[in-house]
């Protein structure tokens, strides 16, 4: 019987969570709900010299906001707990000592100056320090050191590092599920650091320990974990264990330029690169997809199609689709590129495929902001004219704000086509307008041209200064939708002012 799918996320709390770090999450995620599995978070806080208050609640609100909630973590089904690892650090060393009772493990006692004078001894010698087979018997470690000593050492609390010990001259064949056969020579590798005398161990030991408690059966993280893979598939068989399955996903990549995508890039070029905003102890904030207006659906899809794809030429997806669809032998080798207008349009796609009605419970809120109160039913209708051309409900005041507040001046630019006759114009076109009954948008429309055409009238000499009357500038969607809304006492009051006003 193949083994039930359970796949993590597992962040550090470090700081606010990158939009690489959300792509991560919501791929398996994706993957867990594909395969009926469970998706669950750890917190990786074994580093508590990087630990930064308020970065554990962030990551869980983030991912609430954008629907992708763990099935298991801190506080909900802790069928596998604790889910922090600063909870569970009593578990580790006990591990660290295994390896070492079995020599796959030793003490190492070298201090940091000791390590920084073996670094700039090979720098002057033009070599590159790698604590690894060739000189680990040679340093202050267990490895020559006899009983006596080690022991005293250890009674005496003398600092020290337990530091896996690599085999020599091995080559790793590791599967990876998105990039194939991976190798790797172990020669090449340096005897990671597994545990501290502080009592905490670091990322690698903590990360094999906990996944295999916690019954992990495929480790999906970023391409930049890749290096880690054979000293973490070398500890599954150290300890006897079955490794899960490991997928590396491609790197999410700036949108000009080479590299990976940093926050840099999102202040240089104006966009975020966290899902919610983020504001340090120190007053430092950073921006977040949330308050700049993107809708969660419309971050998701646009982060599901960084380097994946179904095979097919749809864009658009809902969360139960991509669910459907995903499968991770179509996630590519090769770093995706981040493209701010493409996500624009994600945002711009989801947002004119929403109800008015749900729109309008966004928007009047922004409305209220500025002091305007109208009807929900009076939102809907103007939405409905304006929201092909928004990207962001925020944008929709912009398109809009003539069908709110009637224009105090009038574009110079679009002033040029008024004539001398144009105010006189103004005035019989609402005289037709006042004996119009039905105000509704096709009837204002019919009679007002009949009346352009009987009058053998340039149409761009009525039409332009109607629009100006009625907003401000050339903008807006048709005009007679605008009348229509806006309705006849109002247009007729405009066009009065435009006239008063540009004689």
């Amino acid at each position: 019987m193949a083994q039930k799918v359970r796949v993590r996320f597992a962040p550090s709390p470090t700081g606010p969570l990158h939009i690489g770090g959300v792509r991560t999450a919501l791929f398996n995620y994706l993957f867990a709900k594909k395969n009926n599995g469970i998706f669950y978070v750890r917190i990786e806080d074994t580093d508590q010299t990087r630990f930064v208050p308020g970065a554990e609640s962030y990551i869980f609100e983030a991912l609430k906001w954008l629907g992708i909630e763990p099935d298991e973590t801190i506080g909900k089904n802790e069928k596998f707990g604790p889910y922090r690892q600063s909870d569970r650090k009593h578990l580790y060393k006990e591990y660290a000592l295994q390896l070492i009772h079995e020599g796959k493990a030793y003490y190492a006692f070298d201090t940091p100056d000791d390590l920084e004078a073996l670094r700039k001894e090979a720098e002057a010698n033009g070599t590159t320090f790698i604590y690894n087979h060739s000189i680990r018997e040679t340093l202050k470690t267990s490895l020559n050191m006899e009983h006596d000593e080690l022991e005293a050492r250890l009674f005496n609390e003398d600092p020290y590092v337990i530091r896996f010990k690599t085999p020599v001259d091995e080559t790793l064949i590791v599967n990876d599920i998105i990039r194939g056969e991976v190798k790797f020579n172990t020669s090449l590798l340096d005897d990671k650091v597994l545990f501290k005398s502080d009592g905490m161990p670091t990322y690698h030991l903590a990360n094999i320990v906990d996944d295999h408690l916690q019954e992990t059966s495929h480790v999906i993280r970023g391409e930049e974990w890749l290096p880690s893979l054979p000293l973490h598939y070398m500890l599954y068989r150290a300890f006897g264990w079955t490794a899960p399955e490991f997928a590396h996903l491609p790197l999410i990549l700036k949108p000009v330029g080479n590299g990976k995508l940093s926050k840099r890039d999102g202040d240089k070029l104006g966009f975020p690169v966290f899902p919610l905003e983020w504001k340090s102890e120190t007053g430092e904030t950073a921006s977040g997809y949330r308050e700049k207006g993107y809708f969660p659906e419309a971050v998701v899809n646009f982060l599901a199609l960084l380097g994946w794809n179904d095979g097919t030429d749809k864009e658009i997806y809902s969360l139960e689709e991509l669910i459907e669809s995903f499968d991770l032998s179509r996630v590519n080798k090769s770093g995706a590129k981040f493209d701010p207008e493409k996500n624009k349009w994600f945002n711009h796609q989801f947002l004119i495929h929403k109800e008015d009605k749900e729109l309008a419970a966004l928007f009047i809120p922004v409305l209220q902001e500025k002091g305007i109160e109208v009807t929900a039913e009076y939102a809907e209708k103007v939405i409905a004219l304006v929201k092909e051309r928004a990207n962001f409900i925020t944008d929709l005041y912009d398109l809009a704000d003539f069908f709110f507040t009637a224009p105090t001046a009038y574009d110079a630019k679009a002033l040029k086509n008024w004539k001398e006759d144009t105010a006189d114009n103004l005035i019989r076109l609402s005289e037709v307008l006042n004996a119009i009954e039905d105000f509704s948008a096709k009837n204002v429309e019919k009679i007002v041209k009949d009346w352009i055409t009987e009058k053998e009238l340039p149409v761009g000499k009525i039409m332009q200064p109607f629009r100006i009357s009625l907003v401000g500038e050339m903008k807006g969607p048709d005009v007679f939708e605008i009348a229509a809304l806006l309705g006849k006492e109002e247009t007729i009051k405009r066009i009065g002012k435009a006239v008063d006003t540009n004689r």
